[in-house]
């Protein structure tokens, strides 16, 4: 580099005569690009962060460019680097398990100690991510039309539930002793029975999810509709007719339970508030809110039977 900088200066200027010398760069570039991979840039950790030690919090960071302390209109590209260091996974992906048909919904416990995997057909993985991702519980589901079609794991971690496409939602706890879990065999998977005991094999569920209390759970299913079951009475409390097309997304808002989020094939994703409905009413004029061409929740089938990260 040495010799790189006397050439910068002397011969290489005279051979460049009427050229302009490009200025030596090259140490603060791999300095830039070195700290941009551990810590946010000078300038957001000066305005926003004086003498105080790392690591930063997204929170702060993003606090700090809201109410223009780190200058410019938004994140510099060590801010952004920093942050995408600290929340996106750099490993992987990796195998974890692999079985003879499709697995075609997953979800992570709120705490990332479990993932929880349904497969086509009628089989249902729990695996410890703390444990070398080995075999929590292994589930046979009852009663499921062609696959599991949605999972839901409830706020303490301690009940599944998981639908297909049927009227039946089953409830199996995935924390008692004992690796595998025969539906009504070794356990009982408690069902809720969505059409309150009404023949109609044509009802099948998409969505399913737990309030974040754990005493009820939403479905969104193929009658255009959204179902609230309340688990404490063991009935439906709640039916909206909700869009023009199969319900394929449904979830709690926060805490309180009254606010739900829907997603639909008819292209729009909705806001309700329980407390503006009253029995049955048309969804056209009960909704918050919707925004048009929002994707919806895919299920198709992987190209292999494997599942990974």
């Amino acid at each position: 580099m040495r010799g790189a900088r006397r050439s910068a200066r002397g011969e290489s200027s005279r051979k460049a005569a009427g050229r302009e010398v490009e200025p030596f760069t090259l140490c603060g570039e791999m300095s830039h690009l070195t700290r941009a991979t551990s810590e946010p840039c000078r300038r957001a950790r000066g305005a926003a962060f004086a003498r105080r030690a790392r690591p930063f919090s997204a929170y702060e960071l993003v606090s700090a460019r809201e109410a223009g302390r780190a200058g410019g209109a938004g994140f510099s590209a060590a801010d952004r680097a920093y942050l995408g260091r600290q929340h996106i996974p750099t490993k992987g992906p990796w195998g974890v398990d692999d079985v003879e048909s499709e697995a075609y919904v997953s979800q992570f416990s709120a705490d990332g100690s479990l993932l929880i995997a349904g497969f086509r057909g009628s089989r249902i993985r729990v695996y410890d991510a703390e444990k070398g991702w080995k075999i929590h519980k292994d589930i046979s589901c009852r009663s499921v039309h062609w696959t599991v079609s949605d999972i839901a794991l409830s706020p303490d971690q301690r009940f599944l539930a998981y639908a297909s496409l049927t009227p039946i939602v089953h409830i199996v706890n995935v924390q008692n002793a004992g690796k595998e879990s025969h539906a009504n065999i070794t356990e009982i998977h408690e069902g809720l029975d969505l059409t309150g005991g009404d023949e109609d094999e044509d009802f099948g569920i998409f969505s399913v999810k737990f309030s974040k209390d754990g005493k009820e759970v939403v479905v969104g299913n193929n009658e255009k509709s959204i179902y609230v079951y309340d688990l404490s009475a063991n009935k439906v409390s709640a039916r909206i007719r909700a869009h023009k097309a199969d319900v394929n997304a449904v979830t709690f808002a926060d805490e309180t339970g009254n606010v739900l989020y829907s997603g639909s094939d008819d292209s729009l994703c909705k806001v309700w508030d329980r407390r503006c409905l009253s029995g049955e009413k048309s969804a056209e004029n009960q909704t918050l809110g919707h925004q048009e061409n929002v994707f919806r929740r895919e299920i198709s089938p992987s190209e292999s039977s494997g599942l990974g990260l």
